[in-house]
């Protein structure tokens, strides 16, 4: 009988090479329209919020990438073919009232000249070739700007009207607290969206939607009557934007949820079409091979 004593191979096989775990799909990328900012008033910053960040990636699913909203550093063409999707944040500077026909007083505030020239025109060209974007209170602004509306400089001036601005000091907590009801239209897209005619939202702005642009479609509103949801008509893509805050703990509350993983969707979507529209580029014969 042969021995069948284990023997060395002389040129032993290496062990086989693990399995590779397949490549993560490709998230579609969120430009998140953010402000500058100088530290310690010498030290120039393109940033953007923390939270707003932890939104777009772990509620709508998407990569967050902060746009630098200068004009001689981005290009409007670019940021479409490179991005999927637009998050337009809140800020402490407001739209400059040049951009609406207004002239600057000091109730205005400050400005970010450069992130205007950037945002309102990115705005418009999304709209046209239906490319997502949500907006939040700066942005909400913006698009209604952009959309050729006006704002109120401070609304808690107007008669009737609250004090929407945040309340001075505070944790965060309480600055980000629930203030106010947001009661949406009848069968519009928020309540739809929602699932309710009534949500709870915080208030941090000081300015407002003053004359509703021509395509803008005031769906939400305060107590008070001040806008606080808005979408384009007829526009092909997601054009949602809010007056209050949504990014506060997006994965929590019931009315940023849905939100953001709306607007996740709608980014994913068109990243879809956009890779197969350049797959499909991509196999097609060139004129040679045709010939």
């Amino acid at each position: 009988m042969t021995d069948q004593t284990a023997v060395p191979h002389p040129h032993p096989r290496p062990p086989a090479a693990p399995a590779l775990a397949p490549a993560p799909a490709r998230r579609p990328v969120v430009g998140i329209i953010g402000n500058a900012h100088d530290i310690e008033g010498r030290y120039s910053v393109h940033a953007g919020g923390v939270m707003t960040s932890e939104a777009v990636a772990l509620v709508a699913h998407c990569m967050p990438l902060i746009v630098p909203t200068d004009p001689r550093l981005v290009s409007v063409p670019e940021l479409l073919e490179h991005c999927d999707g637009f998050l337009l944040t809140g800020g402490r500077p407001n739209v400059h009232p040049s951009e609406y026909g207004a002239e600057e007083t000091p109730a205005h505030g400050s400005f970010d000249r450069g992130r205007d020239a950037v945002s309102l025109p990115l705005i418009r060209a999304c709209v046209a070739r239906g490319q997502p974007f949500l907006g939040i209170c700066r942005g909400f602004q913006e698009v209604n700007v952009a959309m050729g509306g006006t704002l109120h400089p401070e609304i808690r001036d107007l008669p009737g009207r609250m004090n929407h601005r945040m309340p001075p000091g505070g944790s965060m907590e309480e600055v980000f607290a629930l203030r106010h009801a947001v009661r949406f239209s009848e069968g519009g897209v928020f309540h739809r969206l929602m699932g309710a005619r009534e949500v709870l939202t915080n208030t941090l702005h000081g300015q407002g939607i003053d004359r509703p642009g021509p395509r803008i479609v005031v769906e939400g509103h305060a107590p008070d009557g001040t806008p606080e949801a808005i979408h384009v008509a007829d526009a092909p893509g997601f054009t949602l934007a809010v007056q209050w805050h949504p990014e506060w703990r997006a994965g929590e509350d019931p009315v940023s949820r849905p939100l953001f993983e709306a607007f996740g969707r709608a980014c994913a979507q068109w990243a879809g079409a956009e890779r197969a529209a350049r797959d499909h580029e991509a196999a097609r014969p060139c004129p040679a091979e045709r010939a």
